[in-house]
């Protein structure tokens, strides 16, 4: 697909300084003296020049204002009409029979019952001044990613880098908005990394988009007040797989001393939500659930490349055995009422994971659905087993960041309860 305007951002500009306090009128150092040899004549005209003056600097002040206000709803128009081309590329591919046309409706009454959660996030994220957008970390279309940062940068922060899902279809960095806003309020630093979907590119190069976007993170983070020592991986559903094969892939380099743009050591920990592992396993249950086998085959470069791009599979082989010892910790979270991607996939890669040496941990929530963990529950709002796990995990090195995490305010609910009980049970994931 095509670059949209909002792809082609270049990294935002740095705040202009602040002018000095002589651009609004005469230089008191200056101005003083010369007012006090002059008539009162001229002291008039002195002061008429200070009104004009000030009222240059404020109407300068509201223009301004004007201009960052357009600049916000060009963006918002931007990436507007880049998630309308997503869902419209979504229905191209997996066309319009009667499969199709029931989800399709599903999925616009879904959206429907949850939109007052998703226009509070929408607002927040087009014109928060803690979210820069569209920062480019590569050469290639969507090479972007966007950063959500915490009202207090008082200091180094832990980040997230976070890889979206959508089907490798429709992921885009936006989705991401509602985890970071909510774990920027708990002083956590959230990348969410953009990457080009199908038809726009195939799996690999989703994978490089990915650990580039990686890199750059790692690399780059402090310039925006994150710790370069407490870079955390997540990636989630389809983003969850894509993040697994970047990392193995940069494991297997390393085993070989190959040259790389950036180490495993600067991850702390890789947080895997609902994703799949094993295209073996998995095509022909997209295939059931409407993700045709033709176009995964497409996605996935055909069933020759499934080895390449299964982590599962790959780290059984003998010949990497050594990069399991570089993998770090990896967490995987999977609800157990999760039809998109059965939690068998996570419980299968975890099992795969320990058999070879690797750090691995399975969490499973009892009942939890595609969509629970990562849209219904943070929108309720309050207690979030999963939200609480991740802030946890992060946080466990920082006892003032615990402390402030025993007396946070329980987050704000933000669909009521009926809606999110009608969205759940007419959702199409």
């Amino acid at each position: 697909m095509a670059s949209s305007p909002a792809s082609q951002r270049d990294r935002p500009r740095a705040p202009p300084p602040c002018c000095s306090s002589s651009s609004g009128g005469e230089d008191p150092a200056t101005g003083g003296g010369a007012g006090a040899s002059v008539s009162a004549g001229g002291g008039a005209g002195s002061a008429r020049r200070r009104v004009a003056g000030k009222a240059a600097g404020g109407r300068s002040r509201r223009f301004g204002r004007q201009q960052s206000f357009g600049r916000d709803i060009g963006h918002a128009a931007a990436e507007t009409y880049l998630i309308t081309r997503l869902s419209f590329t979504l229905l191209r591919y997996l066309g319009v029979g009667y499969r199709w046309i029931t989800k399709l409706l599903a999925l616009g009454l879904y959206a429907m019952l949850l939109m007052p959660g998703f226009l509070q996030v929408a607002y927040y994220y087009f014109f928060s001044s803690h979210v820069r957008h569209s920062i480019v970390y590569g050469d290639q279309p969507r090479n972007r990613l966007d950063l959500h940062l915490p009202k207090n940068m008082d200091g180094p922060k832990p980040v997230v880098a976070f890889v979206t899902g959508g089907a490798w279809i429709i992921g885009y960095k936006a989705w991401g908005a509602l985890l970071g806003k909510q774990l920027a309020e708990r002083d956590i630093i959230v990348a969410c990394i953009d990457y080009r979907n199908f038809p726009q590119g195939t799996i690999s190069d989703m994978v490089n988009d990915a650990s580039e976007g990686i890199s750059f993170v790692c690399n780059i983070i402090a310039e925006y007040g994150g710790d370069p020592d407490r870079i955390y991986l997540m990636g989630q559903s389809a983003g969850a797989h894509i993040a697994a094969c970047a990392l193995v892939d940069q494991a297997i380099k390393e085993s070989r001393g190959e040259s790389i743009s950036w180490s495993l050591s600067r991850i702390k920990a890789y947080f895997a939500l609902s994703g799949g592992y094993n295209l073996f396993s998995l095509v022909d249950h997209f295939h059931n659930r409407g993700l045709y086998r033709s176009i995964f085959l497409s996605i996935m470069e055909g069933e020759k490349s499934f080895k390449q791009f299964s982590p599962e599979v790959k780290m059984q082989d003998p010949s990497i055995t050594n990069a399991a010892s570089l993998l770090p910790p990896i967490l995987l979270f999977h609800g157990t009422g999760d039809y998109s991607i059965p939690s068998d996939a996570s419980k299968n890669f975890a099992a795969t994971l320990q058999s070879v040496g690797a750090k691995a941990e399975l969490v499973l929530f009892d009942g939890k659905t595609h969509t629970d963990l990562f849209l219904q529950d943070p929108l309720r709002g309050g207690k979030d087993e999963l939200f609480d796990h991740l802030v946890a995990y992060i946080h466990a090195d920082d006892p003032e960041a615990q402390a402030r995490d025993a007396t946070a305010p329980p987050r704000r609910r933000l669909v009521p309860e009926l809606l999110l009980w009608l969205a759940r049970r007419i959702s199409p994931f």
